[in-house]
């Protein structure tokens, strides 16, 4: 477990994380993270899981109605 420390950056309020966890999570400057609750507290995560269902669902549909999608882009 790490402990992490809250630090005023400008007006706002934020956690600085460690090379070790930016590294294990993949994440650079500028990426997008997502903090969600779970029944264990809250997760910060680089995976959108709502995203990542809504992209699923367009590949079936772009899948399904390649043709169409082929005349469209005409």
């Amino acid at each position: 477990m790490i402990t992490l420390k809250l630090t005023a950056i400008g007006n706002s309020v934020g956690v600085i994380l460690p090379r070790e966890a930016l590294a294990a999570l993949k994440l650079e400057k500028g990426d997008i993270v997502y903090l969600t609750e779970s029944p264990e507290g809250y997760r910060l995560t680089p995976y959108d899981s709502q995203f990542a269902q809504q992209m699923t669902l367009a590949r079936r549909i772009m899948k399904k109605r390649r043709n169409v999608l082929r005349e469209l882009a005409k």
